[in-house]
C-alpha cells in the first residue's frame, strides 16, 4: 500500500498595500487646443499642445490631496515619461460650427493650510461662453463642492473677499482658482477641440 502524505498548507496571508502610495504627491495644470477636418484628430492636436499627448491618459475624479504640492508644468513633466499611465482631471469641448465660442474649465477649491483637508477639483464644458465666465464658474463650483462636504453649504459665515481673492469659511481661509481654455469654431467649418486638465502625479 503506497504511502498516503499529507501536504502542509500554510496559512494564507492578506497583503495590502500601502494607500499613501496611490496618494498623488504633486499636480499641475495645463491647456491646449487644436483644429483638424476629423474630431478625434483634434482632440489629439489640442493633447499636443497642452504637452500630455504622450501620456496614456486616466481620468479621475475631482479630489485634491491634502499636501498635494501644485507645480508648473514644466516641472511636473520631470516626473513623467512616454507611455507613463497619467492619473488627470480634465475638461473638454469640440465644435464644427464656424465662431462658435468654447471653453474648458478646470476649478480648484482648497484651504490654505492643507495639511489635512482636501481640496476639490470641478470641470467644467461649455458653449457660449467667454474665457472668463467659464473659469469663474469652474471655480464656483467647486467651492461650493468643498462647503457642502464640509456640511456647511448655506453658511452665513461663507464669504468673499474681493481684495484679497479668497473665501472665509467658519473662520478659514480657502483659495479659489481656474485653469481655462477658449475658441472659436474655426471659420472653414472645422473640428476645434479645447482641454483644460490637471494632471496628478504619484
Amino acid at each position: 500500500m503506497s504511502e498516503i502524505l499529507t501536504a502542509q498548507v500554510e496559512p494564507q496571508h492578506t497583503v495590502i498595500s500601502n494607500p499613501f502610495l496611490y496618494v498623488p504627491k504633486i499636480m499641475f495644470f495645463s491647456k491646449g487646443k487644436g483644429i483638424h477636418k476629423d474630431q478625434l484628430t483634434s482632440f489629439e492636436l489640442a493633447l499636443r499642445d497642452a504637452c500630455i499627448a504622450d501620456l496614456n491618459l486616466v481620468s479621475v475624479s475631482s479630489i485634491k490631496p491634502p499636501r498635494c504640492k501644485i507645480v508648473s508644468k514644466q516641472e511636473g513633466r520631470k516626473y513623467l515619461v512616454p507611455g507613463q499611465i497619467a492619473f488627470t482631471v480634465m475638461a473638454r469641448s469640440a465644435t464644427k460650427e464656424p465662431n462658435r465660442l468654447i471653453a474648458a474649465s478646470i476649478g480648484l477649491a482648497r484651504p490654505v493650510d492643507d495639511d489635512s483637508q482636501y481640496g476639490y477639483l470641478s470641470e467644467h464644458h461649455s458653449t457660449g461662453e467667454t474665457a472668463q465666465k467659464a473659469g469663474d464658474y469652474a471655480e464656483d463650483m467647486a467651492m461650493e463642492m468643498l462647503a457642502t462636504i464640509l456640511g456647511l453649504p448655506n453658511d452665513p459665515s461663507l464669504t468673499w473677499d474681493q481684495r484679497k481673492e479668497e473665501w472665509k469659511l467658519s473662520g478659514k481661509i480657502y483659495k479659489t482658482q481656474n485653469f481655462t481654455q477658449s475658441a472659436e469654431g474655426h471659420k472653414d467649418g472645422l473640428w476645434t477641440s479645447v482641454i483644460s486638465a490637471a494632471v496628478l502625479i504619484l
